[in-house]
């Protein structure tokens, strides 16, 4: 059986990714071990904001060139998107729990919008199984795909505008970010390797689908 490379780096990458962050990042002063699920959560996030980014740029030109690839490509990062949100969802509130006395907040607006996020997509999902059409499926999916990634923009800056539980960004900040060097270093390793995880599902499935759409040509084709 032939090993994909892309798979295997990636599968590693994230390996490596636990292990660094279990055994020889220092624990957060005041969160202790439960802080390290942080290294976890936040990759997750990034790469199903990522997804579901990209969904939408794939959606847009292919409402435009009608290229049946980029509707492939987004049917496939759309998945991959959902995973790491539901990812998402399972290790905040796990996080939450210890660090804030509680899993779950209905007035959070960040954890409310995250859920309806993964919501939107999990409909797109559907949408994509309930139309026979395949050029209305790709038209209709490629409309929600975009309208859903507009939240991602009010995602991030929900904890700005609204009184959360989350805290204000600690990376991301206009000046500089205020993690120490290990902590930092961690995290950038998470991301890198998330973000490399990501593009070995999507090629993957991507693929798959690739495939499918080829059996099911041929079959329209000999009927």
């Amino acid at each position: 059986m032939k090993i994909s490379w892309l798979p295997t780096v990636a599968a590693l990458a994230v390996i490596g990714t636990v292990i660094r962050a279990a055994f020889f990042t220092p624990l957060e002063a005041k969160q202790g071990a439960a802080q390290k699920i942080f290294y976890i959560h936040v990759p997750a996030a990034w790469v199903a904001f990522l997804a579901f980014f990209l969904v939408a740029i794939a959606s847009g030109v292919f409402l435009w060139v009608r290229d049946r690839r980029l509707d492939r490509f987004a049917e496939s990062s759309a998945e991959v998107g959902v995973v790491f949100t539901t990812v998402v969802l399972i290790t905040g509130p796990l996080w939450a729990k210890p660090i804030w006395g509680t899993y779950w907040a209905w007035w959070d607006v960040r954890l409310v919008s995250t859920l309806f996020l993964w919501f939107i997509y999990v409909a797109y999902i559907v949408l994509r199984g309930a139309v026979e059409s395949p050029e209305l499926r790709a038209r209709y999916s490629a409309v929600l795909g975009i309208l859903g990634a507009l939240l991602i923009p009010f995602i991030h800056l929900s904890v700005y505008l609204f009184a959360t539980m989350h805290p204000l960004p600690i990376v991301g900040k206009p000046d500089a970010p205020s993690l120490p060097g290990e902590m930092l270093l961690t995290l950038l390793f998470s991301l890198f390797s998330f973000t490399l995880l990501y593009f070995a599902f999507v090629r993957s499935r991507y693929h798959y689908a690739a495939e499918r759409d080829a059996a099911a040509a041929t079959a329209e084709h000999d009927a």
